[in-house]
């Protein structure tokens, strides 16, 4: 595919064509792209065309939404529960971002490399993964296994790697084991909001700091990075889990291939209702 084709698809399946379509009936990406891929899209429903697009990435051009909706749909809906699982993306931690973590009674990133990337950074994004989280893993494609099991023997410690099959099936090559010797109370710091980091300083030390606003987070901090690492890694985990804010009966109607999207959009009742009425609409073509 053209560089062109391929960028307009990267954002067919992202947060603001998806609120413009159910919040203003229409958006410019999504006409354009199923003018562009779909034959004969005029009085075809919207669900129907959400799925031939969806199609179109599974076939031709497996980007990164497509990997990371795999997983939510495979891991979070297929083997776990949205009650009892939390998925949390895009990530910042220390100086990389992780695609993917699931929590539940433990927690697992999951660093993607889709046919579309390289393994450039590979090496320092799983360490400072590592930082934060106690089980990492890639998902990536068959033909790249070998080399990301290279890049991970590098590293010497026990990475998971996980191979998305063109049928969609996610086969596990090896599980990713505990490693907690590169945990970082620092790092754990950051992930949490000033809400978050300040209850967790009210239960251990009975008191928040008294300065100033500009000394008041970096007082904080020294409180937190003062905690056994075990125990201050509990408490981000169980912090890191309450963060899911779905409506799980609304949520459950939401097609396959947007669920990813809508897992993270913090949708409201009303949200939820507008895209019913987007998706049965029938296309109009412009």
């Amino acid at each position: 595919m053209k560089k062109s084709k391929t960028n307009i698809l990267n954002n067919f399946f992202s947060k603001n064509t998806f609120y413009h379509c159910y919040s203003e009936g229409q958006d410019k990406t999504y006409i354009q792209v199923i003018n562009r891929y779909i034959d004969q899209p005029v009085g075809k429903n919207n669900k129907q065309l959400v799925s031939e697009m969806y199609h179109v990435l599974k076939q031709d051009y497996r980007n990164e939404y497509f990997y990371k909706n795999t997983l939510l749909n495979k891991l979070l809906l297929g083997v776990h529960s949205v009650n009892t699982t939390t998925a949390l993306t895009e990530i910042p931690i220390a100086n990389s971002k992780a695609d993917f973590v699931l929590i539940n009674g433990k927690a697992v990133v999951y660093e993607i490399k889709t046919e579309l990337d390289n393994l450039e950074r590979l090496e320092n994004q799983i360490n400072d993964y590592y930082k934060a989280f106690d089980h990492v893993a890639v998902v990536t494609y068959n033909d790249n296994v070998e080399a990301v099991r290279t890049r991970i023997q590098n590293i010497g410690k026990p990475v998971g790697i996980y191979a998305l099959q063109k049928s969609g099936v996610l086969k596990t090559i090896q599980r990713p084991e505990r490693y907690c010797e590169a945990l970082d109370t620092g790092v754990l710091f950051r992930l949490l909001r000033k809400s978050e980091y300040e209850n967790v300083i009210m239960d251990k030390y009975g008191a928040l700091p008294e300065t100033s606003d500009f000394r008041y987070y970096n007082e904080c901090r020294k409180l937190f990075v003062q905690l056994p690492i075990d125990e201050s890694y509990s408490e981000v985990l169980k912090i890191l889990k309450r963060r899911s804010n779905i409506i799980k009966d609304e949520y459950d109607n939401i097609p396959y291939e947007l669920k990813f999207l809508a897992y993270f959009m913090g949708l409201k009742e009303e949200d939820y209702e507008k895209i019913d009425v987007f998706l049965n609409e029938a296309y109009g073509g412009v």
